[in-house]
């Protein structure tokens, strides 16, 4: 079975490890290392898999310079103190993946698009109010605006959203007058929904090199601009996509320079959420971007 990786960099030293282990169990006469095995669904090690500790040469000898990934000595000797070893993390959806660089990340699993379909329970607030949007694409229902602080918020939904039925209702053809008056007249002391997690939307997760950039240029939050070379060009972004999330944090109707600050704050591994902008342009039409930066929940969500 293939394995997973969060990035291309994950993928690379991943090989660049197991290879110099090869290596030097070969010298020795030691049977070569192969890929460790991925532990069963629901068995992984507190921490990440051991291997022997190195008296030799620093065990990436050749990745000062590469990918853009600067490995000072101060990394290298806690990298050689603890041995060669492979991070393995689960996702929520139970998928593993290998990330000697990414490790568990927190805004990569904040960010991650869950297969199948969830069940989210709504009630109105004092108001009568959800805190919701909804717009309609190609026949389907798609969350284009949660309120902050808002029932929707709080039960979890997210912009891009397909919302599937409402009460048992299926809801494929419906409008947008027709989704928002059922909305009006239901019953506002439980709500039942049924949701698929952002079908639109796709995440890709980046290593920043040693000056803190991943490579890609954006303005109004659409990509632009990839950076040759980069870490953006290397994991797949593309251009003509719209800036959904950043860690996990939703910042549509932010700044560019609010983006920039956030996408600052986040530490070497950058994970990005983005959507093609013909789709986005659907989704948010008609709502002013005043609206949306003022009412759209931005706030970092919960594991």
């Amino acid at each position: 079975m293939s394995r997973l990786y969060p990035t291309l960099e994950d993928m690379r030293v991943d090989q660049l490890q197991t290879a110099q282990i090869n290596h030097e169990r070969q010298a020795i006469g030691a049977p070569q290392a192969q890929y460790p095995n991925v532990p069963p669904q629901g068995q992984y090690p507190p921490a990440p898999l051991q291997y022997p500790q190195q008296t030799g040469q620093l065990i990436y000898p050749s990745l000062t310079e590469y990918m853009g990934l600067e490995f000072t000595p101060e990394i290298m000797q806690v990298v050689a103190s603890q041995g060669l070893q492979v991070g393995v993390r689960q996702t929520q959806s139970g998928q593993t993946q290998i990330a000697p660089i990414t490790g568990n990340n927190l805004a990569l699993a904040r960010s991650e698009i869950k297969s199948g379909i969830r069940e989210v329970v709504l009630c109105k607030d004092g108001e009568g109010k959800l805190g919701l949007r909804i717009r309609h694409v190609n026949n389907g229902l798609f969350v284009a605006l949660v309120q902050a602080g808002s029932p929707a918020a709080l039960a979890g939904l997210r912009f891009g959203d397909q919302i599937l039925q409402i009460n048992g209702k299926t809801v494929a053809g419906w409008d947008n007058d027709k989704a928002h008056n059922f909305l009006k007249k239901v019953d506002g002391a439980r709500i039942d929904m049924a949701v698929r997690d952002r079908p639109f939307e796709r995440t890709i997760t980046m290593q920043k090199d040693s000056n803190g950039y991943v490579g890609f240029v954006f303005k109004d939050g659409r990509i632009k601009s990839l950076v040759k070379e980069s870490s953006a060009a290397r994991n797949g972004v593309l251009t003509d996509h719209q800036l959904i999330e950043v860690g996990g944090q939703n910042v549509v109707g932010l700044k560019d320079k609010e983006i920039s600050e956030i996408i600052d704050s986040c530490g070497r591994t950058l994970t990005i959420t983005v959507m093609p902008c013909f789709v986005y342009d659907h989704i948010v039409k008609c709502m002013g971007n005043s609206i949306v930066k003022k009412l759209m929940d931005h706030s970092i969500p919960d594991l």
